[in-house]
């Protein structure tokens, strides 16, 4: 009987590993944006790169005040980029007046987000992120508009607008 012990816990471990190596190796593979350059900036880098409050939301997951941003009132034909590295991530098309004081979207171009779960507020809501940069944008809900139902809740100072 001691004999089975060791081998049960090798052989646990083992799989362990082997499923932990599974599951990762698709994911890292399947990231476009991986060997990104804007993925090795410093702290420092970003902080010479963008404004303070830009800074606090992009790389610290900050949320600026409702109603502060310009871009509410953005209503020309264009798209939405990410302020930290200029990746598209959203159409004028689907930008709607969602009424929270911060601009919001019912879609994003396919590849341009990352999400993960976040519990800051002690509920579990799904933050999203530029898959370029990994810079934060803000959160997604499920109370938008027809056809996805889908509230993509944008902080202003982490998007540029480029006119089309």
């Amino acid at each position: 009987m001691t004999q089975l012990a060791p081998d049960r816990r090798a052989f646990l471990l083992a799989s362990a590993a082997a499923l932990a190596a599974a599951v990762a190796a698709p994911a890292f593979a399947a990231d476009p944006y991986a060997a990104s350059p804007f993925r090795k900036l410093t702290q420092a880098d970003w902080k010479a790169r963008l404004a303070p409050a830009g800074f606090e939301v992009l790389r610290h997951e900050g949320t600026e005040p409702p109603g502060t941003s310009p871009l509410l009132r953005e209503h020309r034909k264009g798209t939405f980029v990410c302020a930290g590295c200029g990746l598209a991530l959203f159409r004028s098309d689907w930008k709607f007046e969602s009424g929270t004081g911060w601009p919001s979207f019912y879609t994003a171009i396919k590849g341009a987000l990352g999400k993960k779960t976040d519990l800051q507020i002690g509920i579990p809501r799904t933050e999203y992120h530029c898959a370029r940069c990994l810079g934060h944008q803000g959160h997604v809900f499920e109370d938008g508009p027809r056809p996805t139902g889908l509230r993509y809740c944008n902080n202003g100072v982490a998007l540029k607008f480029v006119p089309a």
